[in-house]
């Protein structure tokens, strides 16, 4: 088995291997992962984090030894916090802008080490915050299929970002993530951190917010942003109606 690491600020996790196929998800700096396959200026790889597959571009990455992605993998990085955190890649003096929730690996000081590559970490990398001021750090970030960082973003990439900056691991799509937590009976007894997820009309699971209180939730539909939810789903202020129709809690901590 070979392996990988994100040498870059974020790259396209994509469907199939091309420039035009749908992006599914994203890798941010310092991710980890599994090389399934190879092919041409593609590779096919499987996120260390979350066990997601997709295709990423030959020269987005650099390649990672056995022993130290099995470090990474039992001894997970410290992360960066703020939405931009820049870090000074010594190498050729130029500075990456890493997003919120970049993995610092083999951190030493100020200093990381990703591939063959050293970065300088510039400024306070950050604190976690509580899961609501970490949630709506994100406010107003653009609805974008497939993203993870606060330049775009969808539901579940939410979701998982802000659960991986309070140091709790989950899967990466809505679907996936209704599977893992405990049932939380009533909406009366939802707390702030719940996910509460959404279905379609043939019951399949299309959507994943956070819970605030029982009353509030805070999601990525258009545009990260806080709506009232009852038991019949989340109205929306903007549209003036029910826009996604409840179909369960989860709990998660």
């Amino acid at each position: 088995m070979e392996y990988g690491i994100c040498n870059l600020a974020v790259i396209p996790l994509r469907a199939e291997p091309s420039e035009r196929s749908e992006q599914v998800s994203q890798l941010l700096f310092g991710e980890a992962f599994e090389i399934a396959e190879w092919q041409n200026n593609w590779i096919k790889i499987v996120a260390e984090s979350d066990g997601y597959e997709g295709w990423i571009g030959r020269l987005q990455f650099a390649m990672l030894g056995h022993i130290a992605y099995k470090n990474i993998k039992n001894h997970p990085p410290k992360l960066t916090y703020h939405a931009v955190t820049q870090a000074w890649k010594i190498s050729d003096n130029s500075v990456v802008y890493l997003p919120a929730g970049s993995s610092l690996a083999f951190l030493e000081g100020t200093s990381c080490r990703v591939g063959n590559e050293r970065f300088e970490i510039i400024g306070k990398v950050g604190e976690p915050e509580d899961i609501a001021d970490t949630a709506k750090s994100f406010l107003n970030s653009p609805y974008l299929w497939g993203g993870r960082t606060h330049f775009g973003i969808d539901c579940s990439g939410f979701t998982q970002i802000v659960y991986k900056l309070k140091g709790l691991r989950i899967k990466r799509d809505a679907s996936m993530q209704v599977k893992e937590g405990t049932k939380v009976d009533s909406i009366k007894d939802a707390r702030l951190g719940d996910l509460a997820f959404f279905d379609n009309a043939e019951g399949k699971v299309t959507h994943v917010g956070i819970m605030l209180n029982n009353e509030h939730i805070i999601h990525a539909s258009g545009k990260v942003k806080i709506d009232t939810i009852n038991e019949d789903g989340i109205y929306s202020r903007e549209q003036k109606k029910h826009t996604h129709n409840l179909c369960g809690i989860r709990r998660f901590f």
